[in-house]
C-alpha cells in the first residue's frame, strides 16, 4: 500500500558517514608521487584548521526548532507544539491545494527533473534514444504556439470514431478501446478512473506465481460516488458546477445543445455512482477477491457486449479475470445495455475532451483548471506550464527520467545508510513479535516467516524499463500522451501468461513517496524521499529514526496491517492466524479506528477510522519499531542532550515535523472522503499511543492527548 507515506538483514557491511566518505574521496584523489621527494630542511608548519562539520538542513541537529510553538504543551497538541510557528507563517502557494513536507520535496524533485529533461533536449541525442524522446515529449508540450494553432484538430479522429457509433456492439467496442492500466488497488492504492473500467495486471491473489487481470469500477468524472449521491450544500454546488463545466467543454468543441447533453451525462454518471462500491468496501480485500471465468461474463453482467468490449481492449483471449467490485460491474453493464446509445456517445465525447484538455489550446486548459483546480481542489492559479510538462514527461517515461535522477542525485552512501536502518528496524520488529504476550507461538512463527521473506528496494529498481517501442513525435503533444498511455497499457497486457517479475517497481525514483506491495511482500523507498526532513546524513540519528525510520517502519508494518496480515509469506491471500489471535488483532484495530473516528477536521466531517485503519496501524506500529531500533542503535549508551532536547524528544519531533501540512478546504474534504490516509495532524498525534512519548514530554492526565495505559493502542 502506498503512503505518503504504505531485505532482510544481510551480510555485514562497512557503513561510512557522509563526512568519512568525503575524507576517503579526498585521499583517493590526492596526486600520486612517482618517487620519493629529495630531503629538505624541516620547516615548522601552521596547524591545519579542522574541517567544518557539515550542517543539517534544519536547525543545529535536524529539527526545525524555529518552526515549533513551545507555548503549546505537547500533551495538549503535539502537532502544534512541533509545527505551530510553521503553520502560522506558511501560506499555501497559489498553485497548490495543499502544502507540506512532501510538497516541498516534490517541488525540488520537479526542478531537478526539469533540468535533466532540458539537458536531454539540448544534447542532440540520436533519434530513438531515451534522451531524445524525453526532450521531444517535453518540448512538444511546451510549444504553446503550435498547440494553439492546431485547436481541436489532434482530437478530431477520436471524436469522429465516437460519432460513428451506431449500435450497442459499436458502443461496447468504443468503451473497450478506452480501457487502460490506470488503477492499482494494493500497491499504490489508486482505485479510481474516469474511464468506464480500469485494468490492473499483477500477481493473482490466489496464486502469486502467476499474473491475473483485475477489472475495477470506474466511469465517474467526480472523485467519488458520494459527490453524486450525498445531498449537502457543498456537493450540490459541485454537481451544479460540474454540469456547467461539461457544457462549457462541449461548447468549446463546437458541439450543439451542450446544456441538455451535459444534464444527461451527469444523470448517467449519477446512475453509475449508485452501483459503485464505497471506499471502505473497495479496501476490503476479502470482498474483492472474485474470480470470474470469461464465459460467465454475459450471465453475471448482461447488457454489455463483452466479446466486443474485451476484443477492442486486447483481452479477447484472456480466459479468467478477478472482478474487484462484482455488483458494480454488473450494474455498469446493465447501464450500457439500457441507457440510450446517444447518451453514451455524449458521455464518451465529453470524457475524450476532458482527457485531452491539457494538450489542447488555452481555452480548454483554462476551463479544465477552472473546475478541477479551483472547484474540486481550491487552487487559486494553474501550475506553471513547465511543471505540468515535467509531469507529462514523467507520466510517459518515468523510469527513463528516474535513471537520470539516480545517476545525478542519489549517492551510493545514501543507499548504504538507508539499508542499515532498514535492517535495524526489521530486527526491532522481529524482537517485538517474539515479545508479544497476546499472540500464540503458532502465529508468531508464521509472522516471523513472513518477515524473513520481506524484500526491500531502496532508491531505484534493479532493472530499468525499455522504452524503445514507444513512438514519440516532436510537435505532437496530444499524440505523444496518447501513444504513451497505450504503450503502458500494452506493457501490462504483455505480462499476462508470463513469469511474474517479483522485482517490478510501482513508483519512479524521483517520486517523494514509499510503498508496500502485499503480493510481493516487498517495500520500496524511491530515491527522492531520502532527503531532509525525512533523511539527512548530517542530522542527529534520533531525528533520522523519527523521520525516515518511521517511514521504513510504516511500510514494513503494512505487511502486517489489516490488509497485509491477510497475505502469507508468498504474497498469497491466505489465513495464517489462529482464530483467537485474529480476534485480538481485530479488536486492537477497532480500538484504533474508534480513536480516529473521534477526530473532526471540519465541522461536518470526521476522519473515517475504518477507511484509514491500515495506514493508522502502520503509523503507530511503525513508529514503535522505529523507536525500538533507535534505542538499539545506542548500544546501551545514553543519548546526548542537544540544545536541551533529549534523544527521545528529538526522535518524536523528527516524526512530528514530517507530517506538517496545510490544506485548502475542498482538498481536505476530498481527502477525508476518499483517501486511506488521515490528514497529517492526526498522523502526528499517533504518538499518544506510545509510552515513550509520555516519558519524553511529560504528558499527563487532563491534557487533550492523554490516554491511560489501558487506552493506548498497541499493535505489534
Amino acid at each position: 500500500m502506498t503512503s505518503p507515506f504504505r531485505h532482510l538483514p544481510g551480510a555485514t557491511r562497512v557503513v561510512l558517514t557522509a563526512s568519512a566518505s568525503v575524507w576517503l574521496a579526498a585521499c583517493a584523489t590526492s596526486a600520486p608521487m612517482d618517487k620519493p621527494a629529495a630531503p629538505t630542511q624541516a620547516q615548522p608548519q601552521p596547524a591545519a584548521a579542522p574541517a567544518p562539520s557539515p550542517k543539517p538542513t534544519y536547525g543545529s541537529f535536524g529539527v526545525d526548532t524555529a518552526g515549533m510553538d513551545p507555548s503549546v504543551k505537547p500533551g495538549d497538541n503535539f502537532y502544534r507544539y512541533a509545527n505551530g510557528t510553521w503553520l502560522d507563517k506558511t501560506e499555501i502557494p497559489a498553485d497548490r491545494s495543499s502544502y507540506g513536507m512532501f510538497t516541498r520535496l516534490a517541488e525540488e524533485a520537479s526542478r531537478r527533473t526539469r533540468a535533466l529533461i532540458e539537458e536531454s533536449a539540448s544534447a542532440n541525442a540520436p533519434a530513438g534514444s531515451d534522451a531524445r524522446k524525453l526532450g521531444d515529449i517535453f518540448a512538444s508540450f511546451m510549444d504553446e504556439a503550435a498547440i494553439e494553432s492546431k485547436g481541436l484538430a489532434p482530437l478530431k479522429p477520436e471524436l469522429d470514431r465516437i460519432a460513428a457509433i451506431n449500435t450497442r456492439r459499436d458502443l461496447a467496442a468504443a468503451l473497450g478501446d478506452t480501457l487502460r492500466a490506470d488503477v492499482d488497488a494494493l500497491n499504490t492504492g489508486d482505485v479510481t478512473t474516469a474511464r468506464l473500467l480500469g485494468l490492473w495486471v499483477t500477481e493473482d491473489l490466489n496464486e502469486p506465481s502467476r499474473y491475473a487481470a483485475y477489472l475495477l469500477q470506474g466511469g465517474l468524472g467526480l472523485p467519488d460516488r458520494d459527490y453524486y449521491l450525498v445531498d449537502n450544500p457543498r456537493f450540490s454546488e459541485v454537481r451544479q458546477k460540474y454540469q456547467q463545466h461539461i457544457a462549457a467543454m462541449l461548447r468549446l468543441a463546437g458541439i450543439s445543445d451542450a446544456e441538455a447533453r451535459a444534464r444527461r451525462i451527469v444523470e448517467l454518471e449519477r446512475d453509475i455512482a449508485r452501483v459503485h462500491w464505497a471506499q471502505v468496501d473497495t479496501q476490503d480485500v476479502a470482498k474483492t477477491n472474485n474470480p470470474w471465468p470469461r464465459e460467465e461474463f454475459a450471465k453475471r453482467a448482461p447488457g454489455l457486449d463483452w466479446d466486443a468490449y474485451l476484443g477492442a481492449a486486447g483481452l479477447g483471449q484472456q480466459r479468467a479475470f478477478i472482478i474487484w467490485q462484482p455488483s458494480a460491474l454488473t450494474g455498469i453493464a446493465k447501464l450500457v445495455g439500457g441507457e440510450p446509445v446517444q447518451t453514451w456517445k455524449d458521455y464518451l465525447t465529453f470524457h475524450a475532451i476532458s482527457r485531452a484538455a491539457p494538450f489542447l489550446s488555452k481555452a480548454f486548459v483554462d476551463e479544465s483548471f477552472a473546475f478541477h483546480g479551483r472547484v474540486l481542489s481550491g487552487a487559486q492559479q494553474h501550475r506553471e506550464r513547465w511543471k505540468r510538462g515535467v509531469d507529462v514527461t514523467s507520466e510517459a517515461m518515468g523510469e527513463a527520467i528516474g535513471k537520470l535522477y539516480v545517476e545525478r542525485y542519489f549517492p551510493p552512501e545514501a543507499k548504504v545508510e538507508a539499508d542499515k536502518m532498514v535492517r535495524n528496524i526489521v530486527a526491532a520488529l522481529g524482537q517485538r513479535i517474539d515479545a508479544l504476550a497476546w499472540m500464540s507461538p503458532e502465529t508468531k512463527a508464521r509472522a516471523k516467516e513472513k518477515l524473513a521473506t520481506l524484500q526491500v528496494g531502496i532508491g531505484h529498481p534493479a532493472r530499468w524499463r525499455d522504452y524503445s517501442g514507444l513512438e514519440v513525435v516532436r510537435g505532437d503533444a496530444y499524440g505523444n500522451a496518447e501513444r504513451a498511455s497505450r504503450f503502458e497499457y500494452r506493457r501490462n497486457l504483455d505480462k499476462l501468461g508470463k513469469p511474474v517479475d517479483r522485482a517490478e517497481w510501482f513508483m519512479v525514483p524521483h517520486l517523494v513517496n514509499a510503498l508496500n506491495s502485499p503480493q510481493q511482500n516487498s517495500i520500496i523507498f524511491p530515491a527522492a524521499i531520502l532527503q531532509p526532513p525525512f533523511f539527512d546524513p548530517n542530522a542527529d540519528p534520533a531525528v533520522n529514526y523519527g523521520g525516515i525510520g518511521s517511514v521504513i517502519g510504516h511500510e514494513i508494518v503494512h505487511s502486517f496491517d489489516d490488509v497485509g496480515a491477510q497475505f502469507d509469506a508468498r504474497g498469497k491471500l491466505a489465513n495464517w492466524w489462529t482464530k483467537e489471535d485474529a480476534a485480538k488483532f481485530k479488536a486492537a484495530g477497532q480500538a484504533l479506528a474508534a480513536q480516529y473516528n473521534a477526530y473532526r477536521p471540519l465541522p461536518d466531517v470526521s476522519v473515517n477510522g475504518e477507511l484509514t485503519l491500515g495506514e493508522n496501524i502502520a503509523d503507530v506500529a511503525g513508529l514503535a519499531i522505529a523507536h525500538d531500533a533507535y534505542r538499539l542503535s545506542l548500544d546501551g549508551k545514553p543519548a546526548p542532550v542537544l540544545d536541551g532536547f533529549s534523544g527521545d524528544q528529538r526522535f518524536f519531533l523528527g516524526f512530528g515535523q514530517v507530517w506538517r501540512n496545510k490544506y485548502r478546504e475542498p482538498t481536505l474534504r476530498r481527502t477525508l472522503l476518499t483517501d486511506g490516509h488521515a490528514p497529517g495532524e492526526y498522523r502526528a498525534s499517533t504518538v499518544r499511543n506510545l509510552d515513550a512519548w509520555y516519558e519524553a514530554f511529560g504528558a499527563a492526565p487532563g491534557q487533550t492527548l492523554y490516554l491511560t495505559p489501558e487506552q493506548r493502542v498497541r499493535i505489534w
